[in-house]
């Protein structure tokens, strides 16, 4: 709870805990990103992307992988200008800031994500591209969300980098969130015919529209999360200038062999039929029926996370300073109040003025 960006009157257990404990189990298999009101040390723990749960699976700060023949990426949380080029410098206990700054999108992970060439089927992103309001119908929008108007016309409604990849990878479908509007767009790319598909959906709650069904066609074939190899290849690439301080990363030392490296990476991937780590729970799941809990390690080591490491021949950096190779402190404070609530339980007016630049960031 210690990891959540909400007012405190909002931390509260709801329903999770029972997936992740094993007594429910998602009746389909569930690909989900990172907003900006997580669990911010338990997807720390999965920055590579993992089972957060049995058929519940994090893509990642940054990841793609494939279901049956579609190809899947995404990027977790909120872009923030100022912190976009620094590092992942924040660690649990977090403190004021760095509870809001560790959801913040960053270079390094949009950097990877440009190296991808291979066609993506669907992108997922929290925040919008910035400009995408241009592709459908604004007016509607600004008819219902008056306070977009200004942030539409001076083109920072949404995320830059997003845009960027939008650009780049083209992808036949984008879904986002984070706004709490429906908005529908298409993207037309260039004179090649290529088409993307933009949909928002708003927040959960009675009368909102957040949940559609789209049926997208692929070639057959097996109806499970898999490893895609690029990707994979990339992050092992990329892993050597991965920034643990406040630091921007440097790229000027990664030598690009993508081919090589896919290569080695096909070979370590078809030994396990490119099929995910299995789930682990790393802590004693909650029981509503125990009121005195017993400690639990800050940063615990994701079994899913140390075996993908080491099936790509990498050295394991979440938890440790990249001077002295031990854990980084942050100093722990009370967290603020000034965060919004969680998208399930989001109380606020809608009249929020998106212009406040404190608060755009937290609309969960």
């Amino acid at each position: 709870m210690d990891s959540l960006s909400v007012p405190i009157k909002y931390r509260e257990m709801k329903s999770f805990w029972k997936y992740y404990s094993g007594q429910e189990v998602a009746p389909v298999p569930t690909i989900f990103i990172g907003g900006n009101h997580e669990a911010s040390n338990y997807l720390w723990e999965l920055y590579y992307g993992g089972w957060a749960a049995t058929n519940i699976y994090f893509l990642g700060y940054a990841g793609v992988v494939k279901f049956g023949n579609l190809r899947i990426g995404g990027l977790s949380g909120i872009y923030k200008g100022r912190d976009y080029r620094s590092g992942h410098y924040e660690r649990p206990p977090y403190n004021q800031s760095t509870i809001k700054s560790v959801y913040h999108v960053r270079e390094y992970d949009v950097h990877k994500l440009m190296q991808l060439e291979e066609p993506l089927d669907i992108f997922l992103s929290h925040d919008w591209p910035v400009g995408i309001t241009d592709y459908g119908d604004s007016r509607t929008l600004i008819q219902q969300k008056p306070f977009f108007q200004e942030e539409i016309e001076a083109k920072t409604l949404g995320s830059k980098p997003a845009a960027q990849l939008l650009e780049k990878l083209k992808p036949r479908y984008w879904f986002s969130a984070h706004l709490h509007c429906k908005f529908a767009a298409a993207v037309q790319h260039g004179n090649d015919g290529l088409v993307t598909k933009f949909l928002a959906l708003d927040k959960c709650g009675p009368g909102k529209k957040f949940l559609q069904i789209i049926d997208i066609e692929s070639e057959p074939g097996l109806f499970e999360v898999l490893y895609d190899e690029e990707w994979l290849a990339i992050t092992r690439e990329f892993n050597s200038v991965f920034p643990r301080t406040q630091r921007p990363a440097s790229f000027s030392s990664v030598a690009m062999d993508i081919q090589e490296s896919r290569e080695w990476v096909r070979k370590k991937l078809e030994e396990r039929q490119f099929k995910p780590f299995e789930f682990v729970k790393t802590v004693p799941a909650y029981n509503p029926s125990q009121r005195i809990f017993d400690p639990i390690p800050e940063m615990p080591q994701n079994p899913q996370t140390l075996s993908l490491l080491e099936l790509l021949g990498l050295p394991y950096l979440l938890d440790s300073s990249p001077v002295t190779g031990e854990r980084t402190a942050i100093p722990a404070s009370p967290v603020g109040t000034d965060a919004m609530c969680i998208a399930e339980f989001q109380t606020y007016s809608e009249e929020i003025p998106i212009d406040d630049i404190d608060e755009i960031e937290d609309i969960p």
